[in-house]
């Protein structure tokens, strides 16, 4: 792709959406805005397209009687015409509420009646079809308008409306009303509510997160000054937008920045298009980088026995050198630069390329706690990843890593206009210029996430070291103590166990138990292919997830972690005792996981009551029986006698000795 300069703002940055829609269709109207990739061609458009689609769709939703205030749903993949139905809607002073495509009819219909849902604009049939099966449910739902129309064709067209259609109404509008959404837009303030986020209901029913204008773009105005972003930046939006964070790149720091956004084809296409697109600015969760590197493990175990031996040569030394090299440490000697330069030519830059990272020049990564190893591991070859700390109700960005200051330890210092203070519990209180509003509807719950001087509860446990950074323990209610005292941080362990690429999903526990027991997901891709290359027959996750030789697998990686547990004074308490393997993937279908893929830890432990039971009171195998969902909405159980299996508790002393 060509390289232009940057291009310059001459004025006083715009303080809402719509505002700044505008403002870079007159500033680069003939930058690419936008990239699809549509049937293997990236198809672009431009800045000065993009707003005056954003204006058709405006007048399309007013021809809807869309008003200021009112909430529209927008529920489907990363596709551009559902991003530029968000600005539309906010042109209307009206509030786009983002809803997870993968969410089941029932899931959406609490939020379509929480927040009063007029209109929702959707991407293809499947979402069309969640919209009609919950609609006599939602009586206020009066439209439905979809991207793409195959399978539609013999739907009642009522309150069905194509782009196509709604942007003829809007072209009617118009001509009857030229003034409407300029008007619209001037009477909006930074104050008012830009967008509605629902949380993912760890622990209860979902809430609508109210956030302005005014939080948002003050956030990413911090870290656009923080990271020098320009409009030369390229993202990648591959993940869901009803997520707070993935809609904080890729459309909040898009219109604050002016970069350019590219929708891959598909959910299965990301890693193509990524090659394609080579993104310099990126965001991934710990479980998107752990399985990235589960790919790269696997074709390694496939590889020749000379690759193998020198990736291994080679990731040794990144990992004694690699970090400091990125950091710029002076003190790395000539020989280890020389030898590292040889690593990147031949293992570290073919490994960034396969992971479609050559000209990632900012990496964050946020979401929940990540593990060190997995940390590490990317920084040692080259990738500047860097941890972030936030939430929905703070517009994410809290804290970020600096350049230079980046440790595996902590989530940096705080970003600029925010203060942290540690409450005698251990919980981290904030106060932001990104805090929300309230959650819609419930000042209860809003009363309760302020302290009575208007700090933030995070429920986050922590402390800021020596040097001013945030380091994060675990969620607060989380975090306890074994019954001899010893601290138990139950995401900690979990993260060091998955950083092997045979280990999916963890569920530690042990709070107030004599010993640390854990449930354990294997991932289904990795260890098949391990089963494969030894001729071991299997058919299907149950099956493979119950054979002796994966157990051994495992426990192999529970023993190195609680190897190197051992050398933590901290934590070498928490060692993991007894394990078992469940029968079945956890599943946000099954409630067992959120939307954004966490753990829901207090529902499993009770869901999975016996099981749990079972580790503590060591036993040697448990029967049990599960109910679960399938993607069409019919139900099942699977059974199985789960093998329950000691692992190694290594001394303190002897692995401090060991270290030494």
């Amino acid at each position: 792709m060509p390289q232009t300069l940057p291009t310059q703002d001459t004025q006083v940055r715009p303080q809402t959406f719509p505002a700044l829609v505008m403002h870079h269709a007159r500033v680069r109207g003939s930058r690419p805005a936008m990239r699809e990739k549509d049937l293997g061609i990236w198809q672009t458009m431009t800045w000065a397209d993009l707003a005056q689609q954003v204006r058709a769709l405006a007048n399309g939703l007013a021809a809807l009687d869309v008003k200021p205030g009112q909430h529209v749903a927008i529920v489907g993949e990363n596709r551009p015409r559902l991003y530029l139905s968000m600005m539309a809607a906010q042109c209307l002073g009206a509030i786009p509420v983002p809803l997870y495509q993968d969410a089941v009819a029932q899931e959406m219909l609490y939020v379509l009646q929480d927040a009063d849902v007029r209109v929702t604009v959707v991407e293809d049939q499947e979402q069309v079809d969640k919209m009609l099966e919950v609609a006599e449910l939602c009586p206020s739902l009066a439209y439905i308008v979809y991207d793409d129309p195959r399978g539609l064709r013999h739907y009642d067209k009522e309150r069905l409306f194509s782009f196509e259609g709604l942007i003829e109404m809007g072209q009617e509008f118009a001509a009857a009303h030229p003034d409407y959404v300029d008007a619209a837009i001037a009477a909006i303030d930074p104050g008012d509510t830009a967008a509605m986020f629902y949380t993912s209901g760890t622990t209860g029913k979902p809430k609508g997160v109210v956030l302005s204008h005014h939080a948002l773009i003050d956030r990413a105005e911090a870290i656009q000054d923080l990271e020098g972003l320009t409009d030369q930046e390229d993202v990648l939006a591959y993940l869901p937008p009803a997520w707070i964070g993935q809609n904080m790149f890729s459309y909040t720091q898009f219109l604050v920045s002016g970069f350019t956004v590219n929708h891959p084809e598909s959910p299965e296409t990301v890693a193509i298009d990524m090659h394609d697109i080579g993104p310099t600015y990126y965001f991934a969760p710990p479980r998107v980088l752990e399985e990235l590197l589960t790919h790269v493990m696997i074709r390694m175990e496939d590889a020749s026995a000379i690759k193998r031996k020198m990736f291994q040569v080679f990731m040794g030394l990144a990992q004694r050198v690699g970090v400091r090299i990125l950091d710029k440490d002076p003190g790395i000697g000539l020989w280890d630069r020389l030898l590292y330069g040889i690593g990147n030519l031949m293992v570290y830059g073919p490994l960034r390329n396969a992971l479609g990272m050559s000209r990632v020049r900012v990496a964050y990564t946020a979401g929940e706690a990540i593990g060190p190893d997995l940390f590490v591991f990317y920084r040692s070859i080259g990738v500047n990843l860097k941890q972030l700390y936030g939430s929905t109700e703070t517009s994410v960005f809290v804290c970020v890593q600096e350049n230079g200051q980046v440790r595996s330890d902590t989530v940096g210092p705080p970003v600029r206009g925010v203060e942290i203070r540690v409450a005698e519990n251990g919980e981290i209180q904030v106060k932001s210029p990104g805090l929300f509003s309230g959650y819609y509807q419930n000042p209860e719950a809003t009363a309760e996430s302020y302290t009575e001087d208007g700090w933030y509860h995070t429920g986050d446990a922590g402390y800021l070291d020596e040097d001013g950074q945030l380091k994060i323990i675990d969620r607060a209610k989380d975090v306890g103590k074994l019954a001899d005292g010893s601290l138990f941080a139950p995401k900690y362990i979990e993260n060091k166990l998955k950083f092997f690429q045979h280990i999916k999903e963890v569920v530690a526990f042990g709070n107030g138990m004599p010993e640390v027991c854990a449930f354990i997901n294997i991932d289904l891709e990795a260890v098949g292919n391990w089963a494969e290359r030894r001729g071991l027959p299997y058919a299907g996750y149950t099956d493979l997830a119950t054979k002796p030789e994966v157990y051994a697998l495992i426990r192999d990686c529970v023993d190195q972690v609680n190897a190197d547990l051992a050398q933590d004074p901290m934590l070498s308490g928490s060692q993991v005792a007894r394990f078992l393997i469940l029968h079945k993937e956890l599943d946000p279908d099954d409630d067992e996981l959120t939307r954004t893929r966490k753990v829901r830890r207090g529902f499993i432990a009770q869901k999975y009551g016996v099981l749990v039971d079972a580790l503590f009171e060591g036993k040697e195998n448990q029967f049990i029986e599960t109910e679960v969902k399938f993607e069409d909405g019919r139900t099942g159980r699977i059974s199985a006698d789960l093998k329950i299996m000691s692992a190694t508790i290594v001394p303190a002393h002897d692995a401090t000795r060991k270290a030494a």
